[in-house]
This record gives C-alpha cells, structure tokens and sequence, in this order.
C-alpha cells in the first residue's frame, strides 16, 4: 500500500487569521516502511499523521492511498479503511477500564479466534501473565504495549504512531518501539515523534519545522 501526500495543508483560523499546521507537505510511505516524522513540539508532525491517516481532511492539496483520493471518499469507505486496513497508537493508552488486557485487545479484532490471538500476541509482547489484569492494575509501559497488540490485531497494512513514548521513562519507550517495529510484519509504521533515539530502527526519516517537512 501506497500512501501519498500531494501539495497537502492542513489550516485553521485564529481571530481571523489563518495558520497553517502543515504546509504544502509531499510525502510518501512506502509498503512496508518504517517512516520517521520527527520535530520538536507544535511543529505540524503530528497534523501531517493525521493528514497522512484521515483523521483529518486537508484544506489543500490531496492525500492519495492506492491511487484513491481520500478526499473523494464516502464517510463510510474512510471509516472502513481507518478500521480495517489502518492501525492507530496514541501518546496516551487509550483503554477501557473495565476490560482486561485480552479484552481490550480482542475488541478490536472480530473472529472465531479473536481471542486466541488476542492472547498470542500479548504473549509476544511479554504480557503473557497480565492478560487478566485491568489497566489500572499494569505499568504505562504494559498499557501502550496492549495498545500495540490491539493495533497490530488486525494485521493492518499500516500503523501510525503518533508519540508512543513520550509519556514513557526512555527504556520502556525504546522497548515499546522496538516490539512495534518487531511485530508490525508486512505493514508499515509511521511513527511521529520529538526524540530522534527512538528513531534508529527506521527507514527514512522526516524532519517538519513549522508545518514544512524540510529534510527527506
């Protein structure tokens, strides 16, 4: 799968005035990837993962997925492709409190073995011994590793990333990323961060200052 950005920017108003949170930016992912977006805080990295994913629409300029406009796209056919072919982490681990670790995980996934591979793939990710544990009752670190079983579940074709570790210590932040990289198979990751370290298994790398990616 193919992901292209073309012209694209992402703007709002502010009091009238317009400010762009990404500018122009032409970038692509390439099938089996792993692609660094990387900048300091209010930089536009994570507008261009929104972008590039259709979380966001563009206000200019197009994102195209196989040759298909997301743009142009029914509401139901963009939510299908954030569902079944898109994988999403998020700084904070977004859980439900009142499932376990395999449930949470499971819910993402529908199929006679749900939960079967639900629980291989925590036990992947050395969750093996949580997997009836609350997420009150696991570490931050154990909590993102459930939201990265629970986006790799569906064996999605790609995975964003939007600061996984920023709200990790640096250990548990390079375990997370390195267990994502591991166990992402065929699919991509774009992953936007502001620490280059946790970068070093990538492909590419994209640095962004002020919305613009700047260096390729």
């Amino acid at each position: 799968m193919i992901i292209q950005a073309r012209g694209a920017s992402l703007t709002y108003n502010d009091h009238g005035k317009t400010v762009y949170a990404c500018r122009d930016a032409n970038v692509e992912v390439h099938p089996n990837e792993f692609l660094g977006i990387l900048g300091p805080s209010g930089s536009g990295k994570s507008s261009l993962l929104y972008l590039l994913s259709g979380l966001k629409s563009a206000t200019s300029g197009s994102i195209v997925v196989d040759g298909q406009s997301i743009g142009r796209m029914s509401d139901e056919d963009r939510s299908r492709l954030r569902l079944k072919i898109f994988g999403f982490i998020f700084q904070q681990p977004f859980l439900l409190g009142y499932l376990t670790a395999l449930e949470n995980v499971a819910l993402a996934f529908s199929g006679p073995t749900d939960r079967d591979a639900a629980a291989k793939l925590l036990e992947h990710l050395h969750l093996g011994d949580k997997l009836d544990r609350l997420p009150h009752e696991l570490s931050g670190g154990e909590r993102q590793r459930v939201c990265v079983a629970r986006a790799l579940i569906g064996h999605p074709k790609v995975i964003f990333a939007d600061e996984p570790t920023a709200s990790l210590d640096h250990a548990n932040g390079v375990q997370v990323v390195k267990l994502l990289n591991q166990h992402r198979g065929e699919g991509s990751l774009v992953m936007v961060t502001h620490d280059p370290s946790m970068l070093e298994g990538a492909d590419r790398i994209l640095r962004i200052e002020d919305g613009c990616v700047v260096e390729e």
